[in-house]
């Protein structure tokens, strides 16, 4: 983890933050995102390291204060460097996602349960496991249903069970999971909803076990956890979102990785899905993946059948957002991070809008020393168009290490940012963000 990705060594709170632009009079809440910031020792990828979240205060035009704390995990608290102790429960350096659902602020890594945090001053209060409901890890991208608040999860294991999928009410509490039935551990970062269904996509990134123990004993030595193993084949599963392990169709497809979604929605019998997908992943004892083309798989539950569309192969993006109000239904547009093609290191670049109708396509780039992070879209008032609002992120400069957080009018990508507000830290290239309305 260098340069950009290099962690900082202290936590920051600043206020009155200095801002170019004019910030909507609309926005009013708090950005936070999460990311690796390994506190003890060395990390051997981007992936490991604790979690530390970087948060932007912003209301009536102002910006009122920027601090980045560590999530306070059983892991960081100990003193543990990465490999030491197995992982999981509340053993995990929560340090991919920040996600806000029934007035709470939960951070959550790959395997383990969340972290709650206070939303005032983003602290750390304690691991949150439903009340102990949470029967498995917690994926750091659930799904919140526009229509019925509900926030569907799942949870991916080392050990049988491989796969459970959870739902919680609107209300914070978890109240239902089940066990979803597939042979072995794969790495299953992602997935999908729709009004009706889940989509689930089990690829042949697979667990393996030797290369883990060497990997947390050696961890320089290049080995990863997970391998490339195409020969298990690649497949789709769709199941009622209600739940309904036992009722899930299973449809195969060509091997390829998939990190990110962008949406997934029924149209009639067919369930369509928008997926940024990677050919390969940890192949060849690699541990970047290629760039990521857009894809549509469009399962015929009718016909038994999936095709997929290539609706763009040469201008890579991945990272992918879309409104929150369009979740799991039809919807127009998506954002992604640009990536900048480099065969040494991740180069992320800047925003790309893509209109899922037209296939046409708008761009931002923040210019060749200027590296953006995720993009997150924070609706504008009542309008329902899918790009009525704007699209928040942190800039990196590392010509003159200067990093702000930017705001772009989602109508208007070409333009570049209404606003950008001076942060008084670097902030390290990192994951998934979350807005805390007011």
């Amino acid at each position: 983890m260098q340069a950009g990705f290099a962690p900082v060594e202290r936590e920051t709170y600043a206020r009155r933050l200095e801002v170019t632009g004019s910030i909507p009079p609309e926005l009013s809440g708090t950005y936070v995102r999460n990311g690796s910031n390994p506190s003890v020792g060395t990390s051997p990828h981007w992936f490991f390291g604790d979690g530390m979240v970087h948060g932007v205060r912003i209301g009536g035009g102002r910006a009122k204060w920027y601090r980045n704390r560590y999530v306070r995990t059983t892991m960081y608290e100990s003193g543990a460097a990465f490999g030491e102790g197995p992982p999981g429960g509340a053993m995990n350096q929560s340090n991919v996602s920040a996600i806000w659902h029934a007035g709470r602020l939960l951070t959550s890594g790959e395997v383990g349960s969340p972290y709650e945090l206070d939303p005032r001053d983003l602290s750390t209060s304690s691991v949150h496991d439903f009340d102990g409901q949470l029967p498995s890890a917690f994926t750091a991208h659930p799904k919140i249903d526009p229509v019925t608040g509900r926030m569907h999860s799942f949870g991916y294991g080392f050990t049988p069970p491989f796969l459970t999928y959870h739902i919680t009410d609107p209300d914070g509490s978890l109240v239902h999971h089940e066990v979803v039935d597939i042979p072995r551990s794969t790495m299953m970062h992602d997935f999908a909803i729709t009004d009706r269904d889940v989509v689930f996509w089990d690829l042949p990134v697979t667990f393996d076990l030797e290369a883990a123990l060497d990997f947390i004993e050696h961890p320089h030595s290049g080995r990863f956890p997970y391998a490339w193993t195409p020969d298990a084949g690649a497949r789709i599963g769709v199941m009622p979102l209600a739940g309904g392990a036992d009722r899930i169709r299973w449809f195969d497809i060509d091997p390829c990785f998939v990190f990110h979604g962008v949406n997934a929605f029924r149209r009639r019998s067919e369930v369509v899905v928008d997926v940024c997908r990677l050919t390969s992943m940890f192949a060849r004892g690699e541990l970047l993946g290629g760039e990521a083309s857009l894809r549509r798989w469009t399962i015929d539950l009718s016909a038994g059948a999936v095709d997929e569309s290539v609706l763009t192969d040469d201008d890579p993006g991945d990272l992918p957002t879309r409104d929150p109000r369009r979740v799991g239904r039809d919807y127009r547009f998506g954002y992604l991070l640009g990536s900048r093609q480099n065969p040494d290191t991740v180069d992320l670049g800047g925003l790309i809008k893509h209109d899922f109708r037209s296939g046409e396509r708008q761009r931002w780039d923040p210019g060749p020393t200027s590296h953006a992070n995720e993009w997150l879209f924070v609706p504008a008032g009542g309008d329902p168009d899918d790009d009525a609002g704007y699209l928040l992120t942190y800039v990196h400069d590392e010509a003159i290490d200067v990093s702000e957080l930017v705001i772009i009018d989602a109508s208007d990508v070409p333009a570049g940012p209404v606003a950008r507000i001076r942060l008084p830290a670097r902030v390290p290239y990192g994951f998934h963000a979350t807005w805390i309305p007011d």
